[in-house]
C-alpha cells in the first residue's frame, strides 16, 4: 500500500510518497503554496513532480490513501483564557500550544471591555476557555463565558475549566457561539492535562478551520487535513522518543525547529528534578508540573522575518561573540528580503551564527530554572519548569540545519544547570517529521523505522 503524507505550509507545500510494505520513502517533492487561489494547485504541481520521479513508471494509482497537515494561511491562531495568569491560564496556553496551535494572546482573570475589543480584533481561530481546578471557584468562568457572548464574531470556543460548570458554561455559549466541551487543562493545582484538549482543538480543526482556511477542496478531492502541522511534528517527536509496543524508542530528546518566523522547541520527557537530590532534600519542584511531550514557539527568534527582533534580543554584544560583523545589517537586510539564501561563505557564517542563537535562546526559555532559598536553617534549590540536562538527544530540523556545512555547531548546547549535559545530536535530513507524525496515526511502525533511518546522527 501506498500513502501519500502532505504538509501544506505558508510559502510549500511538500508532499512524501511511502510504501508502507517496504516501509520506505519512494519519492519526494514540494512546489509554492497557491493559498491566494486554491491550494489544489501546489498540491497538483507537486504530484507531477512527484511522478516525473517515479519514471520510467510511476505506479497507477499513484497512491491508495493521503493524509495532510496544514500551517498555511498563518497556521491555527488561538486566544487562551484563564482564572489566573501563572495558573490555568497558563494551563491553557501550554495546552493550545501542544495541539499546534500559534497564541495570538492569553487572557486571564474577568474579561473587561478593553480584553473583548482586543480579542475582536485579533481574530482568532478558536478560543480556549478555562477557569480553576475541578470544583474550585466557578464564578470566574461563568462570567467569561456570558462576556464572550458580546463578541461580533463568533469563532469556536473549547471549554476546558471546571468540571462542575462546564455543561453550564456550554449552554451559556451554545446561544451565540460553537461549543465543543473539553476535560478541565488544569483539574487540580499545578496538574496540566493538555491531551484530551489537544484532541478536542483537532476535531475543531478538521471540521470547521481547514474550510476556512481554504482546504476543503483538498479534503474532499484528495485526502483529509487531520491536524496543524506543529501537531504532527509532536506527535513523531513522542513516537521517536516513546516507540510503539513493538519496538523501542530513543528515550527523553529535543527537537528544534529553527525557521524564518520562529524557532520552535518540542521535549518529550517528564524533566523532573534529580531523583537523587529529591531524596537528600537537597531540591524540590514547585509550580505547574509540565506535559510529558511540550511545545514552545519563540516568535522573536526567526532567521527572516524576525531576524530584527532577534537583533533586539540577543543585543550587539552577544552577537558579536561570534565573529567580526554588522548584525545590524545583516539582520536588517534579512528581515527586508526574506526569500535571501547566502551564497558566500561569511553570509553563510552569518546564517549559522544566527541559528546559532535562536536555539539555545528559545532552548533556555523552553527549560526550566533554579533558585536558592535558605529554609529550615539550610539551603535548598528550587526547581521550576523542566530540567533537561539528562535529555540525551537534540534533533534539528529546518532549511538552515540542513544544509549547514556544520550543523552540530548551531545545536551544540552552552553549559547552563537545566539544559542537556551531553546529548547526542542529529538531523531530519530529508524533512520527514511532520509527515512521519501524520503516517503515525495509519502505521506507527512504518513511521518509526523510517524516521530513525531519516536520521543524520552528527
Amino acid at each position: 500500500m501506498r500513502i501519500l503524507l502532505g504538509d501544506i505550509g505558508s510559502t510549500y507545500s511538500k508532499l512524501t510518497l511511502v510504501d508502507l510494505e517496504k516501509q520506505q520513502v519512494l519519492a519526494q517533492a514540494s512546489a509554492c503554496t497557491s493559498i491566494e487561489s486554491s491550494v489544489m494547485e501546489g498540491v497538483q504541481l507537486a504530484l507531477s513532480q512527484l511522478r516525473a520521479r517515479l519514471l520510467p513508471q510511476p505506479p497507477e494509482p499513484l497512491y491508495q490513501q493521503a493524509l495532510f497537515c496544514s500551517s498555511a494561511a498563518g497556521g491555527l491562531k488561538m486566544v487562551a483564557i484563564g482564572l489566573s495568569k501563572g495558573l490555568t491560564a497558563e494551563a491553557a496556553k501550554r495546552s493550545a500550544l501542544g495541539a499546534g496551535a500559534r497564541i495570538l494572546k492569553t487572557f486571564h482573570y474577568f474579561l473587561s471591555d478593553d480584553d473583548l475589543a482586543e480579542i475582536n480584533r485579533l481574530k482568532a481561530d478558536i478560543i480556549l476557555l478555562a477557569g480553576r481546578t475541578d470544583y474550585g471557584n466557578t464564578d470566574n468562568i461563568l462570567s467569561n463565558a456570558k462576556k464572550l457572548l458580546e463578541l461580533e464574531s463568533s469563532p469556536p470556543v473549547v471549554v476546558a475549566g471546571n468540571v462542575e460548570v462546564a455543561e453550564e458554561v456550554s449552554r451559556i455559549l451554545s446561544a451565540k457561539i460553537p461549543v465543543y466541551l473539553s476535560e478541565n487543562v488544569m483539574p487540580a493545582v499545578n496538574e496540566i492535562n493538555p491531551d484530551p484538549v489537544r484532541r478536542v482543538i483537532r476535531q475543531v480543526f478538521m471540521s470547521t478551520i481547514t474550510k476556512a482556511k481554504g482546504l476543503s477542496e483538498l479534503s474532499r478531492k484528495v485526502g483529509p487535513v487531520l491536524m496543524p502541522t506543529p501537531d504532527a511534528v509532536l506527535e513523531a517527536a513522542k513516537l521517536l522518543s516513546r516507540g510503539t509496543e513493538k519496538t523501542s524508542g530513543l528515550g527523553d530528546l529535543l527537537l528544534i525547529d529553527i525557521g524564518g518566523a520562529t524557532t520552535d522547541v518540542h521535549s518529550i520527557g517528564e524533566g523532573l528534578p534529580d531523583p537523587d537530590l529529591l531524596r537528600k532534600n537537597l531540591i524540590r519542584f514547585e509550580g505547574l508540573r509540565e506535559p510529558l511531550a511540550k511545545r514552545t514557539v519563540e516568535g522573536d527568534l526567526g532567521l527572516r522575518y524576525s531576524a530584527l527582533s532577534l537583533y533586539e534580543s540577543l543585543g550587539e554584544n552577544s552577537l558579536r561573540t561570534a565573529f567580526s560583523c554588522d548584525f545590524a545589517e545583516a539582520c536588517a537586510f534579512r528581515a527586508q528580503h526574506v526569500d535571501f539564501i547566502p551564497d558566500t561563505a561569511e553570509e553563510i557564517a552569518v546564517d549559522q551564527a544566527l541559528a546559532h542563537y535562536c536555539a539555545m535562546k528559545a532552548l533556555q526559555r523552553h527549560g526550566g530554572s533554579l533558585r536558592s532559598e535558605f529554609r529550615k536553617k539550610s539551603n535548598v534549590t528550587v526547581q521550576q519548569g523542566k530540567d533537561l540536562s539528562r535529555f540525551g538527544l537534540m534533533i534539528g530540523t529546518g532549511g538552515v540545519l540542513v544544509h549547514s556545512p556544520d550543523p552540530q555547531k548551531i545545536l551544540q548546547v552552552e553549559a547552563a544547570p537545566l539544559l542537556p549535559h551531553a546529548p547526542r545530536y542529529a538531523i531530519d535530513k530529508l524533512y520527514l517529521i511532520s509527515a512521519m507524525g501524520l503516517l503515525s496515526t495509519v502505521d506507527a511502525e512504518a513511521a518509526l523505522k523510517i524516521l530513525k533511518d531519516d536520521l543524520l546522527f552528527l
